[in-house]
């Protein structure tokens, strides 16, 4: 019975360790990826990053406390959004929320599309509750894209009208058709359902959907617009910042745009700045503006929405415990 109940502990002991193991691994991949990121960018030099921000009298107290407060409204928007769907299942409080969302960010951060978010939320739960934790954590995303192709088809369809982007006519009509065809397909193997993904069926995921509460639904829509609104107003910020000489609806047009263009390039998170700063540098470059401003830019976007958060996140990550039911 002794002999046991020590192999029994010996097992819980290197499962412990193992866990800790895993949780230093996220969190100095994390970092470390942060500081190559910062550091060693081949886009833009650290040195005359600073060098940009110097001169452009951005780093000042009062610069920094508005950047800060952008970045408190968009992560606040984002755990309110989780701590709504989550009450789907159990009523959270909002720092638990704050701490789930903070938490995934830092797991998520170097995986591709961010995909690590749905397994980093799903382990705060019962294994009975996993699989509906995924589908809120899709819906939450699905709900974000949709306020992206909302604002930056109306964006995208501005800036090719005002700037005579033609080849944006036919890769627009192409993906279109190709979107027609793929939903078309999704719909008619929806309909089957012997068929599955991963032992998901189609049906059963538009069952979890149509069983929501509508006021989830509803509120979450309405979260996720308000949050693409703070993000994208804190880009405009930095553009003013940096006097680049556009106005309010062009910038507004190039910025949801960009997002836009952006959501369809499959990513690493941490190479996300990489992807935006290109895509905006060619955007904006319509107006004129300095290539390395823009990259200064969405640099310090990606700093204050995402590096800084998922170094606080890092802490959560670390004294994560396990839900062992």
């Amino acid at each position: 019975m002794t002999k046991h109940n020590s192999i029994h502990t010996l097992r819980i002991r290197l499962k412990q360790i193992a866990f800790m193991a895993i949780k230093l691994a996220i969190v100095f991949g994390a970092g470390f990826f942060i500081y190559q990121k910062l550091l060693h960018n081949d886009t833009l030099d650290f040195e005359y990053f600073l060098q940009l921000l110097h001169d452009n009298k951005v780093i000042t107290p009062i610069n920094i406390v508005i950047l800060i407060v952008f970045s408190l409204l968009n992560w606040s928007l984002e755990s309110l959004k989780w701590k709504t769907l989550v009450n789907e299942i159990k009523a959270i409080p909002f720092t638990e929320a704050i701490k789930q969302s903070l938490g995934s960010l830092t797991t998520s951060i170097i995986t591709p599309n961010r995909i690590g978010e749905y397994g980093a939320k799903a382990i705060y739960y019962p294994k009975t509750s996993r699989k509906k934790i995924l589908g809120l954590n899709l819906v939450g995303n699905l709900a974000q894209l949709g306020a992206t192709v909302i604002f930056g088809s109306i964006g995208l369809w501005y800036v090719v009208d005002t700037y005579s982007m033609p080849v944006f006519y036919y890769k627009a009509i192409r993906f279109g058709v190709l979107g027609i065809v793929f939903l078309f397909f999704l719909f008619t193997y929806s309909s089957r359902k012997k068929h599955t993904i991963k032992g998901y069926s189609f049906s059963k995921l538009s069952r979890f959907f149509k069983n929501l509460h509508r006021r989830t639904i509803v509120t979450t829509g309405c979260l996720s617009l308000l949050k693409y609104v703070v993000f994208a107003h804190q880009f405009y910020f930095l553009i003013w910042l940096f006097a680049i000489d556009i106005s309010y609806l062009e910038a507004m047009a190039f910025i949801t745009s960009m997002y836009l263009l952006v959501s369809v390039i499959p990513t690493i998170f941490i190479l996300d700045v990489i992807v935006k700063g290109s895509i905006a540098v060619w955007l904006f470059s319509f107006v004129g503006a300095n290539e390395f401003v823009v990259l200064a830019i969405t640099t310090l976007m990606w700093l204050f929405n995402f590096a800084f958060p998922a170094t606080i996140g890092s802490y959560f990550v670390l004294n994560f415990k396990l839900n062992q039911e």
